[in-house]
């Protein structure tokens, strides 16, 4: 069995996140880049089961700049067997529509049983990548996953949703996406370091993808950000000093915001 894992970079969250005023889009030099949290438990979730099945083969698969290099290894390290990243200037600022197409196209490329992703990245929080995916490539998609359960032919796993909780399951060849209840990933092992420098690393373009973006994308539409406002700076806060009316001043105010 093949598993594929989608990985994004992403900016820490630990750090200020911030929008380039000139494009409108994550100015993604203000801070740290990381591989999404989510990600890293989709990792996780595919070398577990490569853990009791040996015959399993694990890829991780990123579109970026030439920063993903660096999450990919780490992928490598943790204990995928191979990764592939899709390089290529014309996807700066891509969007949900033109990411999708592409990774549908990569994993057409590199083949594939199960495609293993996070529910919605930290930076963009779209949450619509996997299922997009999954129409693109005419395969069933099963979403936010709290559990999963592979099997050689299928895969089952439980959402929550506003009313309780639903038990879903596809046939293989599928698309699945996973919350932050699955475990954490694992660290990688000096070992997995080591060997992470001599394991199969693939970097495409759009033209070894078989894309032509003045084809492939024309009619498609891109997402354009037309105006950014940057957020105000916080103004303090109003104190009350109890002078025996402090809770009619309280009153008062909360009246004043509309959040009585």
């Amino acid at each position: 069995m093949k598993i594929v894992v989608l990985m994004k970079q992403v900016p820490d969250t630990y750090g200020e996140r911030i929008l380039d005023p000139s494009t409108g889009l994550v100015d993604r030099s203000g801070s740290d880049a990381v591989i999404d949290e989510i990600d890293e438990r989709a990792l996780e979730v595919a070398l577990s089961y490569k853990d009791a099945h040996k015959d399993v083969e694990v890829v991780v698969v990123s579109m970026g700049s030439t920063a993903v290099t660096v999450g990919l290894r780490k992928g490598l390290a943790m204990g995928a067997d191979s990764a592939v990243h899709v390089l290529d200037s014309a996807l700066a600022g891509a969007d949900v529509g033109w990411t999708s197409t592409v990774l549908a196209a990569a994993l057409t490329t590199t083949g594939f049983d199960l495609v293993i992703a996070g529910n919605e990245s930290t930076d963009g929080g779209g949450g619509v990548v996997p299922a997009m995916v999954a129409e693109r490539l005419g395969v069933p998609h099963v979403t936010y996953l709290e559990s999963v359960q592979i099997s050689d032919d299928g895969v089952v796993g439980e959402r929550s949703t506003g009313r309780g909780k639903l038990r879903v399951h596809a046939a293989l060849p599928a698309v699945i996406s996973i919350t932050e209840r699955l475990p954490e990933a694992r660290f990688p092992k000096f070992k997995g370091i080591m060997s992470a420098k001599k394991k199969p690393f693939t970097v495409a373009s759009l033209g070894d993808l078989g894309i032509d973006p003045a084809v492939t994308f024309a009619g498609v539409g891109r997402s354009v950000v037309l105006q950014t406002t940057k957020r105000p700076a916080r103004a303090s806060g109003k104190k009350i000093v109890d002078e025996g009316n402090a809770g009619v001043e309280l009153a008062d105010f909360l009246v004043a915001g509309h959040l009585l």
